[in-house]
C-alpha cells in the first residue's frame, strides 16, 4: 500500500471536563520534521521538512480538533458516520534502488466514509475509545487524477487526556489491519513485464490483507503555540502482496514532530464538550 504520511499536524486542543464555550476556529502555521520509508515494505527512506498547519474549528458539520478533520454525517451518543481522509507523499523511482528504471510514484489522496462506534467514555467524557470503520476510495494527484482502488483500515482508537503532571497533554492510540483492492496494491507493488528484470520479475499484486499498524501520538497546545509528535510501526508480514519484488521489509517505523504557532481566533464562539 502507500507511504502514510502521517503528518503530525495541530489538529489538537486540550480536552474540557465539560462542556464550554471556545473559539469557532484556530489557525495558525508551523513546521514538522518526518522520517519515512518511500513507501510500506521499502528499505529505503527519507527526512522531510514540512510545513504544518494548525487548524481547529468547531463547526455543526465540518470538525477539526484531536480527533482529526472530519465532516460529520451522522451523530448519535455511541454512533458517529464522519469523512475520512488521508494522503501519501510522491515517490521518485529514480531514488529507490528497487523501483530504478519504473515510473514514478505520484502523490495520492484517500477520501471515503468512517463508522465509529464508542465503545467507552471516561465519566468526564475527555477519554474515549472508539472502533473506527472507514472505506476510503483513493486516487493519484496530477493534472489528469487516476482512480488507484480503495483502502480499508479498521482500527481501535484510544484518545486520553493527560491528568496531574501530564495535564493539558493529549495522547493517542491507534491499532488495527489494512486491505487494500486489486488496483491499489498493483500500484504499488505490482511489476509489469516491460519493467520486469532479471532481480525483479513481473508480478500482478492481488487484493487483500495488507498488514497491521500501530500508531501513538501526543499533542498540547499552549497559550500561543502547539507541539506534537507521533511514532508508527507497521508489519507487512502476511500480506497479500508480500511476493512482490519490491516489497524488501516486512517491518518499518515511521515517527515526526512539529510545533506550530498560533495567528489568530474567532471572535465567535461556540459551546462544545470536545
Amino acid at each position: 500500500m502507500r507511504r502514510s504520511l502521517a503528518v503530525c499536524c495541530a489538529l489538537a486542543v486540550c480536552a474540557p471536563a465539560a462542556a464550554e464555550e471556545l473559539p469557532l476556529w484556530e489557525l495558525g502555521v508551523g513546521v514538522g520534521a518526518f522520517a519515512l520509508p518511500d513507501y510500506r515494505g521499502s528499505d529505503e527512506g527519507r527526512g522531510y521538512a514540512l510545513p504544518v498547519p494548525y487548524l481547529v474549528y468547531r463547526g455543526e458539520f465540518l470538525k477539526a480538533d484531536r480527533h482529526g478533520i472530519r465532516g460529520e454525517l451522522f451523530e448519535s451518543e455511541r454512533v458517529e458516520l464522519n469523512l475520512s481522509v488521508a494522503a501519501s507523499l510522491p515517490v521518485n523511482s529514480s531514488r529507490n534502488a528497487a523501483r530504478a528504471g519504473m515510473p514514478d510514484l505520484d502523490p495520492s489522496a484517500e477520501l471515503g466514509p468512517s463508522l465509529e462506534l464508542a465503545l467507552w467514555r471516561s465519566s468526564d467524557g475527555r477519554d474515549l475509545l472508539e472502533l473506527r470503520l472507514p472505506l476510503r476510495a483513493a486516487f493519484t494527484l496530477e493534472s489528469s487524477p487516476r482512480a488507484i482502488g480503495w483502502v480499508a483500515t479498521p482500527n481501535l482508537n484510544l484518545d486520553l487526556a493527560g491528568r496531574g503532571a501530564l495535564a493539558g497533554w493529549n495522547f493517542g492510540f491507534l491499532a488495527g489491519p489494512l486491505y487494500g483492492s486489486r488496483r491499489q496494491h498493483e500500484y504499488f507493488y505490482g511489476v509489469a513485464p516491460q519493467f520486469a528484470t532479471p532481480a525483479r520479475p513481473a508480478y500482478a499484486a492481488p487484493g487483500g490483507y495488507a498488514g497491521f499498524q500501530f500508531l501513538a501520538a501526543a499533542s498540547r497546545r499552549f497559550d500561543s503555540f502547539w507541539l506534537g509528535a507521533f511514532v508508527r510501526a507497521d508489519t507487512l508480514r502476511g500480506a497479500a502482496f508480500e511476493a512482490s519484488p519490491l516489497l524488501k521489509r516486512d517491518t518499518y517505523f515511521a515517527a515526526g514532530a512539529g510545533i506550530a504557532w498560533v495567528l489568530g481566533v474567532s471572535r465567535e464562539r461556540v459551546e462544545t464538550s470536545q
